[in-house]
């Protein structure tokens, strides 16, 4: 929204969406204001482009280090009235989160015997009304014992990643670094972007990391999907093959919300770069706050399995 530059209706329009985001509006020098979902947005199309960010009214240059809030605009746009999603009602955008979670009749709620599989989801005003007639707590022992069994195995589903995690600290070799990428562009005729590392050092070998965006789709700018893939790189020359485990995360003054993910290789001169593997950003926004960075900043963990 208001990428374009426009006139008075457009950016009216897009003055009202300003909080609609969890962090600040962004203005330029010139007093225009972004929102900061559009100015991340922005920027990381520029990195995509190869160009310079420009404001979408004025056209002058923005950037992270050129641009500030205005915090009168925010207090402003705070008490301007918004719509309910659930109940189409105006309230003060200050007030707005609150009614969502806490009061409106109209908000999506669970019954309370979804810990035992009714998957009924609806209005809290017929909360009361479904939980009377749920058939959840009448059902006999047998078929309690099924659903419960298919919900142990979505859970164990989501415990085993974090038990393979607590596994690979018991390893002992350890190691971890923390890594910048730093964009690159192909020599190709139409030049793409992509990303790596300088060279670092862990577990005593040599290593270097890359990524690229979209799997280097042609034009990557205009997608609004956008996803990052990485591979892992061994320089060192080995004299037996090196079987790791591994995993990125973000950094520790990033934001950024990545789940972890562990991916597993056998290293050897011979075959010495994994495949490209998604970097489990968990949407095309978060993806946003990468690109529009001068580098991309995470932490790596490798894991090395003694034979």
């Amino acid at each position: 929204d208001g990428a374009e530059g426009g006139g008075g209706e457009k950016s009216a329009i897009h003055f009202l969406v300003l909080t609609s985001f969890p962090f600040p509006s962004s203005q330029c020098t010139n007093g225009h204001l972004m929102c900061a979902g559009c100015f991340i947005h922005l920027l990381a199309d520029a990195r995509l482009k190869e160009e310079q960010a420009t404001c979408p009214n004025c056209r002058c240059e923005i950037s992270k280090s050129l641009c500030c809030r205005n915090l009168a605009v925010e207090k402003a746009v705070s008490e301007l009235p918004s719509e309910c999603g659930f109940c189409m009602r105006q309230f003060p955008r200050s007030l707005l989160e609150r009614h969502q979670k806490e009061e409106c009749q109209d908000r999506v709620t669970q019954c309370k015997y979804k810990r035992i599989g009714c998957p009924w989801q609806g209005p809290y005003h017929e909360l009361t009304v479904h939980e009377a007639e749920c058939t959840h707590p009448t059902k006999t022992g047998n078929e309690l014992m099924e659903i419960l069994d298919e919900m142990d195995q979505t859970h164990k589903k989501e415990m085993q990643l974090y038990n393979s995690i607590f596994s690979l600290l018991s390893f002992e070799k350890i190691g971890y670094t923390e890594v910048q990428f730093r964009p690159y562009r192909t020599d190709d005729f139409i030049t793409r972007l992509y990303y790596e590392t300088p060279r670092f050092t862990v577990l005593n070998q040599t290593w270097v990391l890359k990524a690229r965006v979209n799997d280097s789709e042609r034009n990557p700018n205009l997608s609004c999907k956008r996803t990052l893939s990485f591979q892992l790189i061994l320089k060192s020359k080995i004299s037996s093959p090196m079987e790791c485990s591994f995993l990125l995360l973000k950094g520790p003054y990033d934001d950024v919300k990545i789940n972890p993910v562990i991916y597993h290789f056998v290293f050897t001169n011979e075959n010495n770069e994994t495949e490209y593997v998604p970097l489990p950003i968990i949407d095309s926004v978060e993806c946003n706050k990468l690109l529009a960075a001068k580098n991309i900043n995470l932490r790596l963990f490798i894991f090395q399995i003694q034979k």
